[in-house]
């Protein structure tokens, strides 16, 4: 191993051979990530309790036969009553919807719950597969650090949770579209991957504050409008045809209450509903973004894609009424785009699963009903410690990603005098745009 793992490490472009070592790298952990849910491929899930404390629980076995997936009722065109409909994006729920159709036989049994969450599972791992890949094409020079993504703990553990890992493809390839000037197709993959998961639209946030600043605002504007096309082929016909039931994905997002992980179980005690507590998370990321507009526009020299993306994605992590555990997945690319450092990457890592252990042990204790534990608060103790640490650890490096944009020399990827290997058609461009800060 000492040939390959020496081509991997010292690569400076991903040819062919780094390629291949990656996506050898990527499937030994797709392997490991089928390892944790053993237990419930073997068991099955109707244990919930078992499920739970052999944390393997996962979105795909658990709505397979609760919305109507079993019976292949396509998503959104159910019929079901509004506490068994798909509260998701359409495009995942397209992809929930298909993959169901691709189970044969009709109707609700372990078998074919098992077949379903592993194909499930093998698309989230092609996808990742493709997440890797374009990270070492889109890092250029440092290929090498897409080794991060391919083994990241954090998708080992949670890449067969849900369906996250499809909204990442996307974003990440509209990354690397845009690094390569591709501006419309980049939009059309933003698009794509905001039709999946909200988050991807944030990064047009970063792609914002760059192109104001280098004068290149045509840039952006195509980017968008190529974003909101894709976004609107995709959502147009289940808007016209089932409205109520394509809305619920937002209807529900503002009303729930505050749940898994996020700071706002603090305030709970206050007696703020789902709305409210949606108005403050809304308005702190709103405020952050502006803080974040303020560095990207004020510091001496102009900041990378990767680092902006982190810090707007970051922001929305931390303030938002949910911090679901695979949310972990959509900040590993841009971690290694944005601040590739292994030791500091290991330590997140480590923290992240934690507190995925932590909420696992959690919901083993609400779902039995108080059982599991023996009623110690050990379980609640753990749970707290691990929220803490995880935004802790998220906040220490958005810390470290802005000393990096104030100190440039910092910068681990422009230490070999690369500008931004995201830039695109911004690279090396002179600023046009710059707040008075920034001449210090």
């Amino acid at each position: 191993m000492t040939g390959p793992l020496k081509t991997l490490l010292t690569a400076r472009e991903p040819n062919r051979k780094v390629v291949l070592l990656l996506l050898a790298a990527t499937a030994a952990a797709a392997v490991a990530a089928v390892l944790t849910k053993q237990w419930c491929r073997i068991n099955g899930w109707a244990d919930a309790t078992g499920v739970h404390t052999h944390m393997c629980y996962s979105d795909f076995s658990q709505l397979f036969g609760t919305r109507g997936l079993a019976d292949r009722l396509f998503p959104f065109y159910t019929g079901l009553p509004a506490e068994q409909a798909l509260e998701y994006p359409a495009l995942l729920a397209v992809v929930a919807g298909v993959t169901a159709f691709l189970v044969p036989g009709i109707g609700f049994s372990p078998e074919r719950q098992l077949l379903y969450f592993d194909l499930n599972s093998l698309g989230s791992f092609l996808c990742w597969a493709v997440v890797v890949v374009a990270v070492a094409c889109a890092a250029r020079r440092r290929s090498r650090d897409a080794l991060m993504v391919a083994v990241a703990p954090g998708i080992i553990l949670t890449s067969t949770l849900n369906w996250d890992l499809w909204a990442v493809m996307f974003a990440t390839l509209g990354l690397l579209a845009f690094s390569r000037k591709q501006v419309v197709p980049a939009g059309v993959l933003l698009g794509l991957g905001a039709a999946a998961k909200l988050y991807p639209f944030f990064l047009f946030g970063a792609l914002l504050v760059l192109c104001w600043r280098a004068g290149r605002m045509r840039e952006f504007w195509k980017a968008l409008a190529a974003a909101a096309a894709a976004w609107l082929v995709v959502n147009v016909p289940f808007m016209l045809t089932a409205f109520e039931e394509w809305s619920r994905f937002y209807t529900f997002s503002s009303e729930r209450e505050v749940s898994f992980s996020s700071m706002w179980l603090a305030f709970t005690w206050t007696g703020l509903d789902g709305k409210d507590f949606s108005m403050l998370a809304n308005g702190l990321f709103g405020l952050l973004c502006l803080g974040i507009a303020y560095l990207g526009l004020s510091a001496e020299r102009r900041p990378r894609l990767g680092q902006l993306a982190f810090l707007v994605v970051a922001a929305f992590i931390l303030t938002n009424k949910v911090y679901s555990p695979q949310f972990v997945m959509w900040l590993i690319p841009l971690y290694v785009l944005a601040r590739p450092r292994w030791r500091e990457f290991l330590l997140w890592q480590a923290v992240e699963a934690y507190h995925w252990a932590a909420v696992w042990l959690m919901s083993a204790k609400i779902v039995s009903g108080g059982g599991f534990g023996g009623g110690s608060v050990l379980v609640e103790v753990l749970y707290g410690t691990g929220i803490a640490a995880h935004m802790a650890m998220v906040v220490w490096i958005c810390v470290r990603i802005i000393g990096d944009i104030r100190h440039p020399g910092r910068d681990v990827v422009r230490a070999d005098g690369t500008d931004d290997p995201l830039a695109g058609p911004l690279e090396d461009l002179p600023d046009r745009f710059v707040l008075k800060a920034g001449a210090r």
